[in-house]
Protein backbone atom coordinates (compact mmCIF):
# COMPACT_ATOMS: atom_id res chain seq x y z
CA UNK A 1 0.00 0.00 0.00
CA UNK A 2 1.48 3.34 -0.96
CA UNK A 3 1.61 6.30 1.42
CA UNK A 4 -0.30 9.47 0.68
CA UNK A 5 1.94 12.29 -0.46
CA UNK A 6 2.55 14.94 2.19
CA UNK A 7 2.92 18.69 2.03
CA UNK A 8 1.45 21.04 -0.58
CA UNK A 9 1.69 18.51 -3.45
CA UNK A 10 -0.59 16.10 -1.62
CA UNK A 11 -2.90 18.60 0.04
CA UNK A 12 -6.54 18.48 -0.98
CA UNK A 13 -7.83 21.64 -2.62
CA UNK A 14 -10.11 23.34 -0.08
CA UNK A 15 -13.78 23.36 -1.00
CA UNK A 16 -14.99 26.80 -2.02
CA UNK A 17 -17.94 28.41 -0.28
CA UNK A 18 -19.94 28.33 -3.51
CA UNK A 19 -19.43 24.58 -3.79
CA UNK A 20 -20.57 24.07 -0.21
CA UNK A 21 -23.67 26.17 -0.85
CA UNK A 22 -24.54 24.11 -3.95
CA UNK A 23 -24.18 20.91 -1.92
CA UNK A 24 -26.39 22.36 0.82
CA UNK A 25 -29.05 23.42 -1.67
CA UNK A 26 -29.12 20.03 -3.36
CA UNK A 27 -29.62 18.41 0.04
CA UNK A 28 -32.01 20.88 1.69
CA UNK A 29 -33.54 22.81 -1.21
CA UNK A 30 -33.22 26.43 -2.40
CA UNK A 31 -32.32 29.08 0.19
CA UNK A 32 -33.47 32.66 0.62
CA UNK A 33 -31.39 35.58 -0.60
CA UNK A 34 -30.95 36.52 3.07
CA UNK A 35 -29.49 33.08 3.87
CA UNK A 36 -27.14 33.40 0.89
CA UNK A 37 -26.01 36.86 2.05
CA UNK A 38 -25.40 35.64 5.59
CA UNK A 39 -23.22 32.77 4.36
CA UNK A 40 -21.36 34.84 1.75
CA UNK A 41 -20.50 37.56 4.25
CA UNK A 42 -20.12 35.70 7.54
CA UNK A 43 -19.31 32.03 6.97
CA UNK A 44 -16.50 31.40 9.49
CA UNK A 45 -14.25 29.79 6.88
CA UNK A 46 -15.14 31.17 3.46
CA UNK A 47 -17.15 34.28 4.29
CA UNK A 48 -16.12 37.70 3.04
CA UNK A 49 -15.52 39.22 6.46
CA UNK A 50 -13.70 36.14 7.73
CA UNK A 51 -10.86 36.48 5.26
CA UNK A 52 -10.96 39.83 3.47
CA UNK A 53 -9.58 43.27 4.33
CA UNK A 54 -12.41 45.09 2.55
CA UNK A 55 -11.71 48.80 3.05
CA UNK A 56 -9.58 51.34 1.28
CA UNK A 57 -8.04 51.66 -2.16
CA UNK A 58 -6.58 48.16 -1.92
CA UNK A 59 -9.91 46.73 -0.75
CA UNK A 60 -13.35 46.65 -2.32
CA UNK A 61 -15.00 49.86 -1.13
CA UNK A 62 -14.33 53.14 0.68
CA UNK A 63 -16.50 54.59 3.46
CA UNK A 64 -16.97 58.20 4.56
CA UNK A 65 -14.40 58.13 7.43
CA UNK A 66 -11.74 57.10 4.90
CA UNK A 67 -12.70 60.00 2.63
CA UNK A 68 -12.40 62.85 5.13
CA UNK A 69 -11.29 63.20 8.75
CA UNK A 70 -14.03 65.83 9.15
CA UNK A 71 -16.68 63.10 9.06
CA UNK A 72 -15.46 61.41 12.24
CA UNK A 73 -14.60 64.71 13.91
CA UNK A 74 -18.13 66.05 13.46
CA UNK A 75 -19.61 62.83 14.80
CA UNK A 76 -17.35 63.27 17.82
CA UNK A 77 -18.70 66.78 18.35
CA UNK A 78 -22.25 65.45 17.89
CA UNK A 79 -21.65 62.76 20.51
CA UNK A 80 -20.19 65.25 23.00
CA UNK A 81 -23.17 67.55 22.51
CA UNK A 82 -25.59 64.66 22.91
CA UNK A 83 -23.81 63.53 26.08
CA UNK A 84 -24.34 66.98 27.56
CA UNK A 85 -28.03 66.90 26.56
CA UNK A 86 -28.25 63.51 28.32
CA UNK A 87 -27.06 65.12 31.56
CA UNK A 88 -23.36 64.23 31.20
CA UNK A 89 -23.52 60.65 32.56
CA UNK A 90 -20.22 59.19 33.74
CA UNK A 91 -19.43 56.59 32.58
CA UNK A 92 -21.11 56.43 29.19
CA UNK A 93 -20.64 53.57 26.73
CA UNK A 94 -19.61 54.54 23.21
CA UNK A 95 -20.43 51.72 20.80
CA UNK A 96 -19.69 51.43 17.10
CA UNK A 97 -21.31 48.74 14.99
CA UNK A 98 -18.92 47.61 12.24
CA UNK A 99 -15.97 49.94 13.00
CA UNK A 100 -14.03 49.11 9.82
CA UNK A 101 -10.39 50.08 10.31
CA UNK A 102 -11.19 52.23 13.34
CA UNK A 103 -10.78 55.43 11.34
CA UNK A 104 -14.08 57.00 12.39
CA UNK A 105 -13.43 56.33 16.07
CA UNK A 106 -9.86 57.61 15.89
CA UNK A 107 -11.10 60.92 14.47
CA UNK A 108 -14.06 60.95 16.89
CA UNK A 109 -11.85 60.46 19.95
CA UNK A 110 -9.52 63.24 18.82
CA UNK A 111 -12.48 65.61 18.60
CA UNK A 112 -13.90 64.32 21.89
CA UNK A 113 -10.71 65.40 23.62
CA UNK A 114 -11.84 69.02 23.20
CA UNK A 115 -14.49 68.21 25.84
CA UNK A 116 -12.23 66.61 28.48
CA UNK A 117 -15.05 65.49 30.81
CA UNK A 118 -16.76 63.68 27.93
CA UNK A 119 -13.54 61.99 26.86
CA UNK A 120 -12.86 60.80 30.40
CA UNK A 121 -16.40 59.40 30.70
CA UNK A 122 -16.16 57.29 27.54
CA UNK A 123 -15.93 53.50 27.63
CA UNK A 124 -15.41 52.02 24.16
CA UNK A 125 -17.14 48.90 22.81
CA UNK A 126 -16.84 47.61 19.23
CA UNK A 127 -19.40 45.28 17.65
CA UNK A 128 -17.28 43.36 15.16
CA UNK A 129 -17.24 39.75 14.00
CA UNK A 130 -14.37 39.88 11.48
CA UNK A 131 -11.11 38.63 13.02
CA UNK A 132 -9.19 40.47 10.30
CA UNK A 133 -10.76 43.83 11.17
CA UNK A 134 -10.66 43.23 14.93
CA UNK A 135 -6.87 43.02 14.73
CA UNK A 136 -6.69 46.33 12.85
CA UNK A 137 -9.10 48.01 15.28
CA UNK A 138 -7.22 46.76 18.33
CA UNK A 139 -3.95 48.14 17.02
CA UNK A 140 -5.37 51.51 16.03
CA UNK A 141 -7.53 52.10 19.12
CA UNK A 142 -5.41 50.39 21.78
CA UNK A 143 -5.07 53.57 23.84
CA UNK A 144 -8.87 53.68 24.27
CA UNK A 145 -8.90 50.09 25.59
CA UNK A 146 -11.75 48.84 23.38
CA UNK A 147 -13.93 45.91 24.34
CA UNK A 148 -15.11 43.66 21.50
CA UNK A 149 -18.70 42.42 21.23
CA UNK A 150 -20.25 39.97 18.78
CA UNK A 151 -23.72 41.51 18.58
CA UNK A 152 -26.20 43.92 20.16
CA UNK A 153 -27.26 41.33 22.74
CA UNK A 154 -23.91 41.88 24.47
CA UNK A 155 -24.35 45.64 24.95
CA UNK A 156 -23.57 46.55 28.56
CA UNK A 157 -26.11 48.19 30.84
CA UNK A 158 -25.97 51.92 31.39
CA UNK A 159 -26.14 55.13 29.33
CA UNK A 160 -24.78 54.67 25.83
CA UNK A 161 -24.24 56.27 22.44
CA UNK A 162 -24.26 53.99 19.40
CA UNK A 163 -22.81 54.74 15.97
CA UNK A 164 -23.66 52.61 12.95
CA UNK A 165 -22.08 53.99 9.78
CA UNK A 166 -22.68 51.80 6.72
CA UNK A 167 -23.65 48.87 8.94
CA UNK A 168 -27.33 48.29 8.18
CA UNK A 169 -26.68 48.01 4.42
CA UNK A 170 -24.71 44.79 5.02
CA UNK A 171 -27.50 43.07 6.96
CA UNK A 172 -29.19 40.27 4.96
CA UNK A 173 -32.31 41.09 2.93
CA UNK A 174 -35.04 38.90 1.48
CA UNK A 175 -36.26 39.66 -2.03
CA UNK A 176 -39.91 39.30 -3.01
CA UNK A 177 -41.22 39.45 -6.58
CA UNK A 178 -44.77 40.30 -7.68
CA UNK A 179 -46.43 37.41 -9.46
CA UNK A 180 -49.74 37.27 -11.29
CA UNK A 181 -51.89 37.06 -8.14
CA UNK A 182 -49.57 37.41 -5.14
CA UNK A 183 -45.96 37.92 -4.22
CA UNK A 184 -43.33 35.16 -4.25
CA UNK A 185 -39.87 34.94 -2.72
CA UNK A 186 -36.75 35.00 -4.88
CA UNK A 187 -34.56 32.06 -3.89
CA UNK A 188 -31.01 30.91 -4.60
CA UNK A 189 -30.98 27.50 -6.26
CA UNK A 190 -28.41 25.18 -7.84
CA UNK A 191 -28.31 25.05 -11.64
CA UNK A 192 -27.58 22.06 -13.86
CA UNK A 193 -23.96 23.11 -14.30
CA UNK A 194 -23.15 23.05 -10.59
CA UNK A 195 -23.42 26.78 -10.08
CA UNK A 196 -25.87 29.07 -8.31
CA UNK A 197 -28.91 30.75 -9.90
CA UNK A 198 -31.89 32.82 -8.82
CA UNK A 199 -35.32 31.18 -8.92
CA UNK A 200 -38.80 32.31 -7.89
CA UNK A 201 -40.71 30.37 -5.26
CA UNK A 202 -44.47 29.98 -5.06
CA UNK A 203 -46.79 32.95 -4.83
CA UNK A 204 -48.37 33.34 -1.41
CA UNK A 205 -50.79 35.78 0.26
CA UNK A 206 -48.61 35.46 3.37
CA UNK A 207 -45.68 36.93 1.44
CA UNK A 208 -47.95 39.62 -0.01
CA UNK A 209 -48.74 40.73 3.54
CA UNK A 210 -45.03 41.55 4.03
CA UNK A 211 -45.18 44.22 1.34
CA UNK A 212 -46.41 47.71 2.34
CA UNK A 213 -50.06 48.19 1.29
CA UNK A 214 -49.23 50.99 -1.16
CA UNK A 215 -46.83 48.69 -3.05
CA UNK A 216 -48.78 45.42 -3.04
CA UNK A 217 -50.53 46.18 -6.31
CA UNK A 218 -47.28 46.80 -8.20
CA UNK A 219 -46.99 45.33 -11.72
CA UNK A 220 -45.86 41.68 -12.10
CA UNK A 221 -42.09 41.35 -11.95
CA UNK A 222 -41.66 44.16 -9.43
CA UNK A 223 -39.13 43.34 -6.71
CA UNK A 224 -39.37 44.45 -3.09
CA UNK A 225 -36.66 43.91 -0.46
CA UNK A 226 -37.33 43.38 3.23
CA UNK A 227 -34.70 43.39 5.96
CA UNK A 228 -35.77 41.22 8.89
CA UNK A 229 -32.34 41.45 10.53
CA UNK A 230 -32.32 45.25 10.27
CA UNK A 231 -35.85 45.51 11.68
CA UNK A 232 -35.02 43.15 14.55
CA UNK A 233 -31.91 45.16 15.43
CA UNK A 234 -33.80 48.48 15.28
CA UNK A 235 -36.53 47.09 17.55
CA UNK A 236 -33.89 45.77 19.95
CA UNK A 237 -32.17 49.16 20.09
CA UNK A 238 -35.52 50.86 20.64
CA UNK A 239 -36.25 48.60 23.58
CA UNK A 240 -32.73 49.13 24.94
CA UNK A 241 -33.23 52.90 24.84
CA UNK A 242 -36.31 52.58 27.05
CA UNK A 243 -34.23 50.98 29.81
CA UNK A 244 -31.19 53.27 29.70
CA UNK A 245 -30.76 56.81 28.36
CA UNK A 246 -28.94 57.15 25.08
CA UNK A 247 -29.08 57.32 21.32
CA UNK A 248 -28.16 55.45 18.16
CA UNK A 249 -26.84 57.36 15.15
CA UNK A 250 -27.49 55.52 11.88
CA UNK A 251 -25.78 56.68 8.68
CA UNK A 252 -26.22 54.72 5.46
CA UNK A 253 -27.30 54.84 1.85
CA UNK A 254 -30.94 54.11 1.33
CA UNK A 255 -34.42 55.45 0.72
CA UNK A 256 -37.38 56.98 2.55
CA UNK A 257 -40.26 56.19 2.31
CA UNK A 258 -40.28 52.47 1.45
CA UNK A 259 -39.93 51.79 -2.27
CA UNK A 260 -39.90 48.88 -4.70
CA UNK A 261 -36.75 47.86 -6.56
CA UNK A 262 -33.82 45.46 -6.39
CA UNK A 263 -30.85 47.19 -4.75
CA UNK A 264 -28.76 44.21 -3.63
CA UNK A 265 -25.33 44.48 -5.25
CA UNK A 266 -21.88 42.90 -5.11
CA UNK A 267 -18.64 44.87 -5.22
CA UNK A 268 -15.11 43.60 -5.78
CA UNK A 269 -12.12 45.92 -6.18
CA UNK A 270 -14.50 48.89 -6.36
CA UNK A 271 -16.33 47.39 -9.36
CA UNK A 272 -19.77 45.74 -9.53
CA UNK A 273 -19.78 41.98 -10.12
CA UNK A 274 -22.49 39.32 -10.40
CA UNK A 275 -24.12 38.70 -7.00
CA UNK A 276 -23.79 34.91 -7.14
CA UNK A 277 -20.26 34.93 -8.58
CA UNK A 278 -17.70 33.32 -6.22
CA UNK A 279 -19.50 33.82 -2.88
CA UNK A 280 -17.23 35.12 -0.14
CA UNK A 281 -14.96 37.10 -2.45
CA UNK A 282 -17.11 40.23 -2.90
CA UNK A 283 -18.90 42.66 -0.61
CA UNK A 284 -22.69 42.38 -0.65
CA UNK A 285 -24.99 45.21 0.41
CA UNK A 286 -28.47 46.59 -0.17
CA UNK A 287 -29.99 50.04 0.23
CA UNK A 288 -31.51 50.64 3.65
CA UNK A 289 -35.28 51.07 4.00
CA UNK A 290 -35.27 53.86 6.59
CA UNK A 291 -39.07 53.77 6.92
CA UNK A 292 -38.89 50.13 8.03
CA UNK A 293 -36.09 50.97 10.47
CA UNK A 294 -38.12 53.84 11.93
CA UNK A 295 -41.24 51.68 12.32
CA UNK A 296 -39.31 48.92 14.09
CA UNK A 297 -37.54 51.37 16.42
CA UNK A 298 -40.85 53.01 17.32
CA UNK A 299 -42.31 49.58 18.05
CA UNK A 300 -39.47 49.25 20.54
CA UNK A 301 -40.54 52.63 22.00
CA UNK A 302 -37.62 54.77 20.80
CA UNK A 303 -38.04 58.31 19.53
CA UNK A 304 -37.01 58.64 15.87
CA UNK A 305 -35.38 61.71 14.33
CA UNK A 306 -34.91 61.95 10.58
CA UNK A 307 -33.84 60.66 8.24
CA UNK A 308 -32.17 63.74 6.80
CA UNK A 309 -29.75 63.88 3.89
CA UNK A 310 -26.14 63.37 4.91
CA UNK A 311 -25.03 66.56 3.19
CA UNK A 312 -27.66 68.59 5.02
CA UNK A 313 -26.72 67.01 8.36
CA UNK A 314 -22.98 67.58 7.94
CA UNK A 315 -23.55 71.20 6.93
CA UNK A 316 -25.73 71.74 10.01
CA UNK A 317 -22.88 70.44 12.18
CA UNK A 318 -20.37 72.83 10.62
CA UNK A 319 -18.60 70.78 7.96
CA UNK A 320 -17.78 73.78 5.80
CA UNK A 321 -16.48 75.84 8.72
CA UNK A 322 -14.24 72.95 9.81
CA UNK A 323 -13.01 72.56 6.22
CA UNK A 324 -12.11 76.27 6.08
CA UNK A 325 -10.17 76.00 9.33
CA UNK A 326 -8.17 73.00 8.09
CA UNK A 327 -7.47 74.55 4.69
CA UNK A 328 -6.13 77.72 6.31
CA UNK A 329 -3.31 75.65 7.85
CA UNK A 330 -2.80 73.20 4.98
CA UNK A 331 -0.28 73.14 2.15
CA UNK A 332 -1.70 73.79 -1.35
CA UNK A 333 -1.63 70.09 -2.29
CA UNK A 334 -3.45 69.16 0.91
CA UNK A 335 -6.16 71.75 0.33
CA UNK A 336 -7.36 70.05 -2.83
CA UNK A 337 -7.62 66.71 -1.00
CA UNK A 338 -9.44 68.25 1.96
CA UNK A 339 -11.93 70.11 -0.20
CA UNK A 340 -12.50 67.14 -2.53
CA UNK A 341 -13.23 64.86 0.40
CA UNK A 342 -15.82 67.12 1.99
CA UNK A 343 -17.48 67.86 -1.35
CA UNK A 344 -17.80 64.14 -1.96
CA UNK A 345 -19.61 63.74 1.37
CA UNK A 346 -22.04 66.64 1.00
CA UNK A 347 -22.57 67.07 -2.76
CA UNK A 348 -26.08 65.86 -3.78
CA UNK A 349 -24.58 64.35 -6.94
CA UNK A 350 -22.22 62.18 -4.88
CA UNK A 351 -22.96 61.03 -1.29
CA UNK A 352 -24.86 64.03 0.01
CA UNK A 353 -28.40 62.88 -0.82
CA UNK A 354 -28.22 59.11 -1.30
CA UNK A 355 -26.72 58.76 2.19
CA UNK A 356 -29.08 59.56 5.02
CA UNK A 357 -28.82 60.10 8.76
CA UNK A 358 -31.29 58.95 11.41
CA UNK A 359 -31.12 59.12 15.19
CA UNK A 360 -32.96 56.85 17.62
CA UNK A 361 -33.13 58.27 21.15
CA UNK A 362 -34.66 57.56 24.50
CA UNK A 363 -37.98 59.34 24.77
CA UNK A 364 -37.76 62.59 26.69
CA UNK A 365 -34.27 63.49 25.51
CA UNK A 366 -33.85 66.77 23.59
CA UNK A 367 -33.75 66.63 19.79
CA UNK A 368 -30.15 65.83 18.76
CA UNK A 369 -28.04 68.31 16.82
CA UNK A 370 -28.62 68.32 13.07
CA UNK A 371 -32.27 67.28 13.30
CA UNK A 372 -35.17 69.72 13.17
CA UNK A 373 -37.29 70.21 16.28
CA UNK A 374 -40.35 68.01 16.02
CA UNK A 375 -38.53 65.55 13.74
CA UNK A 376 -39.67 62.48 15.70
CA UNK A 377 -41.19 60.06 13.24
CA UNK A 378 -40.57 62.18 10.17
Amino acid sequence: MGTAPSGPRGALKPERLGERLVRRIRTEGPISVAAFMAAALHDPVGGYYARQHPLGREGDFVTAPEISQIFGELIGVWCADLWQRMGSPDPVELVEFGPGRGTLLADLLRAAATVPAFRRALRLSLVETSPVLRAVQQERLAAAEPRFLCDAAELPDGPLIIIANEFFDALPVRQLVRGEADWAEILVAADAGGGLAFAAGRESPVLSALVPPLLRGSPPGTIFEIGPAAAALAASLGERLTRWPGAALLIDYGYFPSAAGATLAALRRHRPVAILDEPGTADLSAHVDFAAIAAAAKAGSAAVHGPVAQGEWLRALGAEARLAALMARAAPAQRAVLEGGVRRLIDPAQMGTLFKVMALTSRGLPVPAGFATGSDGQ
